[in-house]
């Protein structure tokens, strides 16, 4: 399936929604993206909320991906640093790819958008991302080109008595 991405795009009700829509997918689908399944889009509403205020206080960016029919297929936030000794580089927070897309290559070139697009703000050098341990999510970003730089072990509680390694992946963009 061709996706094509857009940065920036106009957060219309079909996108907020469409977003919505995509978390409660992904998370019901077992993706490691703050929730443990099962999830609803109105467990879900309150955290996209919380990005989208940070889009409108020009804090973050939005990267979408849509498909053939328009519809939201993947996305990932882009959060500029405000330390002034960090404003280098920028975090990438709720990366997600639609679960009928994923193996598919729809994930490689997000990350390809992603980067993309954060070479195209001006002073960025780096690309930083946390992920989930115990889910292959560190050797996909791997394959992309990210470092593993750090590790917590067990910081994420998914269940009682089911803890994960919060894993710091860096991108230098050259």
């Amino acid at each position: 399936m061709n996706v094509r991405f857009d940065l920036d795009p106009s957060v219309t009700p079909e996108v907020r929604d469409g977003i919505c829509a995509l978390w409660a997918d992904v998370s019901n689908a077992g993706g490691a993206v703050g929730f443990v399944p099962p999830v609803t889009r109105e467990d879900i509403r309150p955290d996209l909320l919380g990005h989208l205020a940070e889009l409108a206080k020009g804090r973050k960016r939005l990267l979408i991906g849509r498909d053939g029919d328009d519809r939201v297929v993947a996305t990932a936030f882009l959060s500029l640093n405000p330390h002034r000794l960090m404003t280098h580089w920028l975090w990438v927070y709720t990366v997600m790819v639609h679960p009928s897309l994923q193996g598919r290559g729809t994930g490689r070139a997000l990350m390809a958008a992603v980067e993309e697009s954060a070479r195209g703000i001006d002073g960025i050098t780096g690309i930083r991302l946390t992920c989930r341990g115990g889910t292959g999510l560190p050797r996909f970003y791997e394959s992309c080109g990210y470092k593993e730089v750090g590790r917590v072990p067990g910081a994420i509680k998914i269940a009682e008595g089911d803890f994960r390694d919060d894993v710091t992946m860096w991108r230098q963009l050259g």
